[in-house]
């Protein structure tokens, strides 16, 4: 017997990147950030007065908001903080979704969109991204009925990023909140912050599990109106952000150079993984994110069970349209180098 609510007594729930426990794996699958985050935050880490969490932290984490705002160039009350992006999604469809209501939400893409709307008791309306994995001209249009549309940009899986007309395109047409979820943002050619002082019904959120390297500490930054921050922060939780994770995320964004630095890196791995991926027959999508999205000359599900023996975890989707394909995070220039060999010897093996 469930004593669950039907709608979560019916549904799977959110299926993670693997984390291996006791393999020794080179970790490919769940976009983490090879490199360090900034000293400044090993820094406020190291002297974190631990005396201190005797009390509760900032309940709305005000120096959080602060340092984001005076990154962004907005003001601080048009940033909301969370435990992590995941979190401010959850807020999201609370916020602005009614039980039975229309969630539209781009696919393929992020697969914990559709588990939030389980989770919520929502109807669910998927927008098909076109035959190139691009946002299509009518969504608002498809998305009829719905309160909420997420999108992410660059999109996840796939690694390519929507045209800002678009977005623009979709603010303006679509009635309800346009949420874009920019996790990856700081590794594309541009991003749609500034597109917070047209529209008031848009929401950019980012995180700091990406470029940051602080996937381990959930800290996810939701931009918008100061009136749609004002209804979310009523379903956010009273301390959602501790005291330790607010300290290390102001030091993180007042050192974004050093994050930089990192995606610079990052950026340079990516486009020579491209380039030797395709020289062994490889398609592989154009990526503004910190992976890669690949369709190799062998069927995916083999290799993706091939690599693993061989020591790499990447991530496999057994789902419709991507099926044939494997995302590859882009690791420090070591693991891209063993990575791209091991892929040589089986394609020339034909393993």
């Amino acid at each position: 017997m469930s004593y669950a609510r039907p709608n979560i007594a019916r549904i799977a729930g959110y299926t993670p990147g693997e984390q291996p426990k006791g393999q020794r794996l080179t970790k490919l699958n769940t976009n983490e950030n090879p490199y360090p985050p900034s000293p400044a935050v090993i820094d406020a880490l190291r002297n974190f007065p631990a005396e201190r969490l005797k009390l509760y932290p900032v309940p709305g984490a005000d120096g959080v908001r602060e340092a984001a705002a005076e990154l962004f160039g907005i003001d601080s009350k048009q940033v909301l903080c969370g435990n992590g992006s995941d979190d401010l999604l959850t807020i999201a469809l609370r916020s602005f979704v009614d039980q039975g209501g229309g969630f539209a939400y781009t696919e393929p893409s992020y697969s914990l969109y559709p588990v939030l709307a389980d989770i919520q008791g929502a109807r669910k309306m998927p927008v098909a991204l076109d035959k190139n994995f691009m946002l299509p001209e009518n969504a608002a249009e498809l998305a009829a009925g719905a309160t909420l549309f997420i999108m992410a940009r660059p999109n996840a899986p796939t690694g390519n990023s929507f045209p800002k007309e678009r977005v623009s395109k979709l603010c303006r047409e679509f009635p309800g909140v346009v949420w874009v979820d920019e996790a990856y943002a700081d590794f594309a050619d541009d991003n749609c912050m500034d597109l917070l002082q047209h529209f008031p019904n848009l929401v950019v959120s980012r995180t700091l599990s990406k470029s940051y390297s602080l996937a381990g500490l959930r800290l996810g930054l939701a931009c918008a109106a100061p009136e749609l921050i004002a209804e979310m922060d009523k379903v956010r939780d009273s301390y959602n952000i501790d005291m330790i994770t607010q300290a290390l995320a102001i030091a993180a964004l007042k050192d974004s150079a050093a994050m930089r630095e990192n995606v610079r890196r990052i950026r340079a791995s990516r486009e020579k993984l491209r380039s030797e991926l395709q020289a062994m027959g490889c398609e592989v999508l154009p990526s503004e994110a910190n992976f890669v999205f690949v369709k190799p000359p062998r069927p995916a599900a083999e290799l993706f069970q091939t690599l693993r023996t061989r020591g790499f975890l990447v991530r496999y989707f057994n789902l419709p349209r991507i099926s044939e394909y494997l995302r590859i995070t882009i690791g420090n220039e070591e693991d891209m180098a063993a990575f791209c060999a091991t892929c040589r010897e089986l394609f020339s093996a034909g393993e």
